[in-house]
């Protein structure tokens, strides 16, 4: 679930950004610099999966792919929360947290909720990124249900059928702040997102 994207991709992924947030091309060129450059979450992440059940999957080169994009809009959009639901090995959760850090360090503070139906997800989400969330074990539906928090960046990641992904959207609705963004890590498959933020 990891891999590289092509500079052109990239350039798009800034303008998309910059466009979507209402921040320069030049700043959001500047946040996906920022973790491409990240030297410490790099590290961390090649750390923690050396010392893991998925040691064999240890690389050099660690490959954001599209959780450049996450990380851009949190720093654009400086969220007081976050929620990803579908952790995995957590992998997104320290991009995320990565953002959240440096927001701090600007004056913002935030914090991030993952949610994740095995308990053993996660595991990459350690040290200092850990500082900035936590991680929500069981079913995601009843883990947003028993939130009491409001929203301001949610990206479903979790269970990709179609209904569980409009379930999800359906739960968060009532949580969500009047300037939530969702990201939708499947709507390149199905019309659930579209259809949801036309109706909404």
């Amino acid at each position: 679930f990891t891999y590289d994207l092509e500079d052109r991709n990239m350039q798009y992924l800034a303008c998309f950004v910059s466009e979507a947030t209402n921040i320069s091309f030049q700043e959001a060129a500047g946040y996906m610099n920022e973790i491409l450059n990240d030297a410490d979450l790099k590290h961390h992440i090649v750390s923690e999966t050396k010392i893991s059940d998925y040691s064999y999957m240890a690389e050099k080169n660690v490959k954001f792919g599209r959780r450049i994009g996450w990380y851009m809009v949190v720093r654009a959009t400086k969220p007081k929360v976050t929620i990803e639901t579908g952790v995995d090995k957590g992998l997104g959760s320290c991009v995320l947290t990565s953002a959240l850090k440096r927001n701090r360090e600007d004056g913002f503070e935030g914090k991030y909720f993952g949610t994740d139906i095995n308990p053993k997800a996660g595991y990459l989400l350690s040290g200092a990124y850990k500082e900035f969330g936590e991680i929500l074990y069981g079913d995601s539906i009843e883990s947003l249900l028993s939130l009491g928090e409001t929203v301001d960046l949610f990206i479903n990641d979790s269970d990709h059928s179609e209904d569980y992904e409009a379930e999800e959207y359906k739960t968060i609705t009532s949580k969500l702040s009047e300037r939530a963004i969702i990201i939708g890590d499947n709507s390149c498959n199905n019309n659930k997102l579209m259809q949801y933020s036309i109706d909404n």
